[in-house]
């Protein structure tokens, strides 16, 4: 199984169970999350780029496999993605580098897809 379906199988099988237990706060929160991504006075990819290095600086790897997903989605060049990659080392240190391994496999794995 590829790393990007397996992400993807697991993140949205996980979800369901969370959201099926109808906790309120929880919903909300995902709500809000799914809200802040949407087009305002940041176009959603800026938004997305701005996710995916505080990501990459918080070391979460899952939220970085999804924000490369998306923005993968929104055509973003691999040009445009390693300036953020950049961006993330220089704020984050030598410790987003592990995350800059993976970041960079699974961005050539969604590459690979199409």
């Amino acid at each position: 199984m590829s790393l990007v379906k397996e992400f993807n199988d697991y993140r949205e099988k996980m979800n369901d169970v969370i959201l099926s237990k109808e906790n309120k706060m929880l919903k909300r929160f995902f709500s809000l999350d799914h809200q802040t991504y949407a087009d305002g006075a940041l176009d959603v990819k800026t938004k997305e780029l701005l996710g995916l290095v505080a990501s990459m600086v918080l070391r979460c790897d899952d939220c970085i496999k999804y924000h490369l997903g998306t923005c993968h989605d929104l055509k973003v060049s691999t040009e445009e993605l390693y300036e953020v990659f950049m961006i993330a080392n220089l704020v984050g240190g030598s410790i987003c580098i592990p995350h800059t391994r993976r970041a960079a496999e699974y961005w050539e794995e969604l590459q690979s897809e199409n």
